[in-house]
């Protein structure tokens, strides 16, 4: 009987790493979009419209909206309203330590060798 108590543990681990597996990838997925990366990276820094984004990213703006509505699809951005502007930002903790720890790798100025 113990050994069927393990078993089912262990299926259960296996379909919470499956699930887990999935949306890393996804998360990968839409990281692996220079753009889509550049908007996280700077929406890191606090949140920005969609026209301080096309200005910063040097975009015109149905490209930075196609971008950020992925990104809303993949639960990496959040929107808040005020008046006629949409405002963008990070979306949960674990989009801003990954995008920081993508930072650190290869955008800090000064890096140890």
């Amino acid at each position: 009987m113990d050994l069927q108590v393990l078993e089912f543990s262990s299926s259960r681990e296996l379909d919470r790493m499956v699930e887990n597996a999935q949306r890393a990838t996804n998360f990968l997925k839409a990281l692996s979009h220079e753009s889509r990366l550049m908007i996280l990276c700077i929406l890191a820094e606090g949140e920005k419209s969609v026209s301080e984004l096309e200005k910063l990213l040097a975009l015109r703006q149905p490209t930075v909206s196609q971008q950020l509505a992925r990104l809303r699809a993949d639960k990496l951005v959040s929107t808040r309203r005020d008046g006629k502007t949409v405002y963008y930002s990070l979306a949960s903790e674990d989009a801003r330590v990954i995008i920081g720890a993508i930072y650190n790798v290869f955008c800090k100025k000064t890096r140890k060798k």
